[in-house]
């Protein structure tokens, strides 16, 4: 071999690490043009972190073991004849075809008791692996009342400002709505709804609570099926 052969071999290797760094970013941006755009007002309600094992769940076998033996509550199940089938479901179409998403509300008295039974109603609603991730807080204190309203104004105004987008603003036009919620003060109570990312094992242990972003939406519609009720 010549005195240029490691010459010649350096620069061989220069060429081809720049054609293969060329051609992997034109593959980068082959695959970033092959991808969906982004909407973060669906993507971010799916992650609800179920997608991160919780580590000290891990080895909790005796845990496991115990929750299997928990007892069903059984099913009794009703049968209807055909007409009475379409003439329930019409019923109750027309029931919660009544209901709209109102910005005026009023400020008459309504029982605690009809507020605590459309709960427990929200309660029955299935969830991931039956964790039942919500917790419902009732507020009928007027300054706790207007103190979430501040709250709720202050983070919608930045919703219609910043994160919202220009096209969902505008969406929003036709409804003439914004970030102004008279109504969290007027409203004899407000229910406020919580998700819970992870539970407690009896030992103080967490428990993840599976699809409970999912679960709790579920559970929000039949809330609101049980108010129109």
């Amino acid at each position: 071999f010549s005195s240029l052969t490691p010459v010649f071999i350096a620069i061989i290797c220069v060429l081809i690490g720049v054609i293969m760094k060329k051609t992997n970013g034109e593959k980068e941006k082959r695959d970033t043009k092959s991808k969906h755009p982004s909407r973060p007002w669906v993507d971010e309600d799916l992650k609800d972190g179920t997608d991160h094992p919780l580590e000290e769940e891990e080895g909790d076998e005796e845990w496991q073991g115990l929750d299997e033996n928990v007892a069903h509550v059984p099913f009794t199940g009703e049968r209807y004849s055909e007409a009475e089938m379409i003439k329930r479901s019409q019923t109750f179409y027309e029931l919660l075809n009544k209901r709209r998403s109102v910005r005026f509300l009023s400020d008459e008295p309504v029982p605690r008791e009809v507020i605590d039974n459309v709960i427990r109603t929200a309660g029955t609603s299935p969830s991931g692996a039956h964790t039942e991730p919500w917790t419902f807080v009732v507020v009928q204190d007027p300054d706790l009342k207007h103190k979430i309203r501040e709250i709720v104004e202050e983070e919608e105004e930045i919703n219609y400002k910043k994160r919202m987008g220009d096209r969902w603003v505008n969406d929003l036009k036709r409804l003439r709505t914004n970030w102004i919620k008279e109504y969290l003060d007027t409203a004899p109570y407000l229910i406020l709804i919580f998700k819970q990312v992870y539970g407690r094992l009896p030992n103080g242990k967490k428990k993840t609570h599976y699809y409970n972003e999912i679960s709790v939406s579920i559970a929000c519609g039949i809330l609101l099926a049980a108010l129109q009720v």
